[in-house]
């Protein structure tokens, strides 16, 4: 009878047709279930296992298909919950495919032989003789493990004629018997044991514990090991190619460098309880070189002194001297460094060397050039300007000749000859050596002027002053007049329609504004403090120039006191008595 014939004969049965509760019973379980389609995953799934037509798997679904009816097709996934690391997949998926592809031809072999399976003593006693060529397999729980023992999984075969089902205790047996102990799925074992589709389906029944390598100790650098010339670029898209910043400063105390120490191992465990020993980092010594210290926790690397950090071989040194061998030109860029810069040739033009402390050139300072020194600066062969050159030094200046440049100079100047300059000297300036003059331009020292002759035949017109605080006023004048500029330029961006780029540029203006306005003040501080000194002093004004020849066209002031010779003077005094100047 059809199926379909069975449901209608059990649907429109005559009433007076009787049916008994075991008749229906009886019908019920003739009814055959609808067996679910296999869905199949998609190819490219990683965690799905491969079963091709002919793989032993699906001929062992279908012998348990006939002996117990429908069956849900097998469910082979590695990582249903898509937890395990990409890497574990690719690597034991072959593993496990040719070892499920092995047992499962083994249960083959064995469900189609002829030999009677292992049962217990009282089942054995009750099968009639009849089937003692029936094989009998109980169910079977099958383990997997990965290659390196971290992870186990489980695959049920059914019974084979009248073997035993599964249970919890044959899982555990089996579990056992495997040595697997750690890291197990207890939930998922226990359901397994009573899961309607608990065959042919693959369970990630246990998972141990990596181990986890230490890391390696390392060193963060806060200086660079290799210098690179990198160019930087403005806010305008312009380079300026004489920047190369390859002079990398530290002050006394800085850090250079951190130790990040090594960390200890995390032993893992495997399914079957072995620890899995795992490695500590090693440790690596901090580079010391010379003129650093290691702190006092031992992990970072100090400057024990201002100067130019360098990486050289295998260690950080400090050197508190810079050398440039040649010249400061397109090679090296400009030059700012914390210490002493010893230069052996020419600062070319265009290019600015500032040192914190002393600057020594070797050669030429040439034309639009500018050095800054914090302590003395010496000048071999001269400095040659042409009307932008300035000097700076935080103390005394000694150089060759003096050219068209603007020397700015705290204590002292010596040099043999100053030619159209522009000098500011909070001490004295000697020029007695070599040709001893002083051409044209102008000379405003604090205290004293000698020099073998000022001014020339030709009547050049050569300015002496004396007194006061030369560099402090002159600094004073050039700030108002740098807070004239960018109030020129706030005026004029104010005009301009708003945009993030106007925005941008009036709060640098702003910032560099009330930069200058701090500056001023603490000048205008400095100078009336001096003036109060000066007045508790007998000679309200300071200062003396001392000659051997002093030409027509000079002019010496002294304070509010003015002079200019009309005719050639020797071996002159001038000094500044009773608000009068006089020559001496």
């Amino acid at each position: 009878m059809s199926f379909k014939d069975k449901i209608s004969s059990f649907l429109f049965r005559p009433k007076n047709e009787e049916q008994t509760d075991e008749t229906i019973l009886t019908e019920q379980e003739h009814v055959p279930q609808e067996v679910p389609e296999p869905q199949e995953a998609a190819p490219d799934d990683p965690t799905r296992l491969e079963m091709p037509a002919d793989h032993p798997i699906r001929q062992l679904h279908e012998l348990r298909q006939k002996e117990a009816g429908p069956l849900p097709y097998p469910r082979l996934y590695m990582d249903e919950d898509g937890t395990l690391p990409a890497e574990l997949l690719d690597k034991e998926k072959n593993r496990l495919q040719s070892s499920l592809k092995s047992v499962c031809g083994t249960r083959l072999k064995t469900a189609k032989g002829r030999t009677r399976g292992k049962h217990s003593k009282k089942k054995a006693e009750a099968e009639p003789e009849a089937e003692g060529e029936q094989l009998v397999l109980d169910a079977r729980p099958w383990f997997h493990l990965s290659s390196d023992k971290i992870y186990a999984w489980m695959l049920i075969f059914p019974p084979v004629g009248k073997g035993a089902e599964v249970t919890r205790d044959m899982i555990y047996q089996a579990l056992a018997a495997q040595g697997v102990s750690f890291g197990l799925n207890t939930a998922l074992l226990d359901r397994a044991a009573h899961d309607r589709d608990r065959y042919f389906n693959l369970y990630l029944v246990a998972v141990g514990k990596p181990a986890f390598d230490g890391r390696n100790g390392n060193i963060v650098d806060n200086f660079p090991r290799e210098i690179q010339r990198a160019l930087e670029v403005n806010e305008f898209g312009q380079v300026d190619y004489t920047a190369l910043n390859m002079i990398c400063n530290v002050e006394e105390g800085q850090e250079i460098c951190r130790l990040i120490r090594p960390t200890e191992g995390d032993p893992g465990r495997t399914v079957t309880n072995q620890e899995v020993p795992a490695k500590s980092g090693k440790s690596v010594p901090l580079p010391k070189g010379r003129n650093t210290e290691i702190s006092g926790d031992g992990d970072a690397l100090l400057a024990s002194m201002p100067g130019h950090v360098e990486f050289s071989g295998s260690t950080f040194q400090v050197k508190p001297v810079l050398d440039i061998d040649g010249d400061v030109d397109f090679s090296t860029g400009n030059i700012k460094f914390v210490g002493d810069v010893n230069i052996k040739g020419d600062v070319l033009s265009g290019f600015s060397v500032k040192a914190m402390g002393n600057i020594y050139v070797g050669g030429v300072v040439e034309t639009g050039s500018t050095v800054e020194a914090g302590g003395d600066l010496t000048v071999v062969k001269g400095i040659l300007g042409d009307g932008t050159t300035v000097i700076r030094a935080g103390r005394c200046i000694f150089a060759k000749y003096i050219e068209n440049a603007t020397i700015f100079v705290r204590e002292n100047l010596q040099t043999d000859c100053i030619v159209n300059g522009r000098i500011y000297c909070d001490g004295e300036v000697l020029i007695r050596s070599g040709r001893g003059s002083i051409i044209g331009g102008r000379v405003w020292a604090a205290k004293r002027v000698s020099a073998s002759a000022i001014g020339a035949k030709s009547e050049v017109k050569t300015s002496i002053s004396l007194g006061g605080m030369p560099c402090a006023t002159l600094e004073k004048d050039l700030v108002r007049k740098k807070l004239a500029s960018l109030a020129s330029e706030l005026e004029k961006l104010e005009a301009q329609l708003d945009s993030p780029a106007k925005a941008s540029l009036m709060g640098k203006l702003r910032m560099k504004s009330s930069m200058s306005e701090l500056r001023l003040k603490q000048l205008e501080e400095e100078l009336d403090s001096a003036r109060e000194e000066q007045k508790n002093q007998k000679e309200q004004e300071g200062g003396r120039m001392e000659c051997g020849v002093a030409y027509a066209g000079t002019e010496i002031s002294i304070g509010d006191q003015f002079l200019r010779l009309r005719q050639e003077t020797h071996q002159c005094v001038a000094k500044l008595l009773c608000d009068e100047i006089v020559l001496m």
